[in-house]
């Protein structure tokens, strides 16, 4: 089991997702040659996006642990990021099972009509598995442990349900919802401030999207001309000179650039097989939907999504800093802080002053959560090689409510899975009920 899940694995998202969107589109009857284009234009696409989170890790993770450096932030639990919180998760024994397990659950779901969503979107079946190990490590209990993962797993697949349409309507792909891990367990956070927002007429009448701001400071509202002044705020607060400031610069310019060049290639590989999703259930199914559940990267091609990521990168540092019984140094996981507000641009469409709002509300729970699951993480971690005995460890990553939530309650033992499996009940009722319109 451990050296499939390693191989799966090992394929990486340039590979393994085309092969299932090329399997897709044969079932869905789009034809051999136009499933395999299409499935190789999502890689492509993919291949393009990775190069584009490589300028992250090239440019903007060297000025973030510069500033740590520089303000000399007193924290005592190192942030090491979501590539070390996935490997401290499918390390274990929750981690091993996932795979199986939640494709098994999520085909008796759609094949009951509990769930609309089929999630491919394997490597982040991470989150899912951290939490289940964390009640497992608390429990000892394995069946609580696999059941808590596969109850964030349902809650991930309906909270891609309930945001399904608008997902579409602002990406402009039919068919498709966003399931992974930590984007849809932000949902329910970023709804309810869009409901209280309403309420507030300054934020209720507000449309300051990427076109209205464009609009009232014209040139100066362009995501590029936006990324040069992110840049240059970030090269002073790390003190870089010219050469690493114009660099850092043009890195940053990069990002705003290519990142909804690239969604657009995945985007292109998608319409045919969101046509053929469509053809396929109208006539098999009476018109019933499925919908794709995909990485949240597809999100990031947003304007506001990276341009708010960028402007809370300092903001994060400063509520570390400054925000009573937080503990964590965020560091590894603090340049990708678009990929923890992404569902917040989709949810507020596009609303720059909003996504900035609930951006900080966000960052502020998550801060928390962290340090509440740092111990747990670095027990974890130890056990499974990542970290050395006597490091205070944890993950922006792990700061999850979904995490938080389900783990709480599973502590309780099997009074608490079966509190989680009634809760599941009722969400599912809500969803069918309520979910977000276009």
């Amino acid at each position: 089991m451990e050296g499939i899940l390693d191989y799966i694995l090992s394929l990486g998202s340039t590979v393994f997702v085309p092969i299932v969107l090329f399997i897709i589109g044969l079932i869905f009857g789009l034809g051999f040659f136009k499933s395999v284009k299409s499935g190789i234009t999502v890689g492509v696409g993919f291949i393009g996006f990775n190069l584009a989170v490589g300028l992250i890790s090239s440019f903007l993770s060297p000025a973030v642990n510069l500033i740590v450096e520089r303000f000399g932030f007193n924290l005592t639990v190192i942030d090491l990021g979501s590539g070390a919180g996935a490997g401290v998760a499918f390390s274990t024994v929750v981690g091993a099972l996932i795979i199986p397990s939640v494709f098994v659950l999520n085909v008796l779901l759609l094949a009951v009509g509990a769930t609309k969503t089929m999630n491919i979107d394997i490597f982040n079946y991470s989150h899912y598995a951290f939490t289940g190990a964390v009640v497992h490590l608390v429990t000892g209990n394995l069946i609580l442990g696999m059941g808590a993962a596969l109850v964030q797993a349902t809650w991930s697949l309906l909270s891609a349900d309930y945001t399904a349409k608008r997902v579409q309507k602002e990406l402009g792909v039919e068919s498709i919802s966003i399931p992974q891990g930590y984007a849809a367990s932000s949902v329910p956070l970023f709804v309810i401030l869009d409901k209280i927002y309403s309420k507030i007429p300054f934020l209720h009448n507000s449309n300051l999207d990427i076109k209205g701001l464009q609009k009232k400071v014209g040139f100066m509202g362009d995501p590029v001309i936006i990324g040069g002044i992110l840049g240059i705020i970030l090269s002073l607060l790390a003190g870089y000179g010219f050469k690493d400031g114009a660099n850092l610069v043009m890195g940053v310019c990069g990002i705003m650039v290519l990142f909804p060049r690239m969604i657009k290639i995945i985007v292109e590989g998608l319409m045919p097989l969101s046509e053929a999703a469509k053809g396929f259930f109208a006539k098999h199914f009476s018109g019933k939907e499925v919908y794709i559940g995909l990485d949240s990267a597809v999100t990031l091609g947003h304007p506001t999504t990276m341009i708010i990521g960028t402007i809370l990168i300092p903001i994060t540092l400063i509520l570390a800093a400054i925000l009573p019984g937080n503990k964590v140094l965020p560091l590894a996981d603090l340049a990708f802080a678009a990929f923890f507000i992404c569902m917040a641009s989709i949810i507020h469409k596009g609303n720059i002053l909003k996504t900035l709002i609930s951006g900080v509300i966000n960052m502020t729970g998550i801060l928390y959560i962290a340090t509440w699951i740092s111990p747990y993480f670095t027990k974890l971690a130890e056990e499974g090689g990542v970290s050395e005995s006597g490091d205070k460890v944890t993950a922006l990553w792990a700061g999850n409510v979904f995490d938080f939530i389900i783990a709480n309650i599973g502590f309780l033992g099997y009074l608490g899975l079966a509190i989680l499996i009634i809760m599941t009940c009722f969400i599912t009722i809500f969803v069918k009920r309520n979910a977000l319109k276009e």
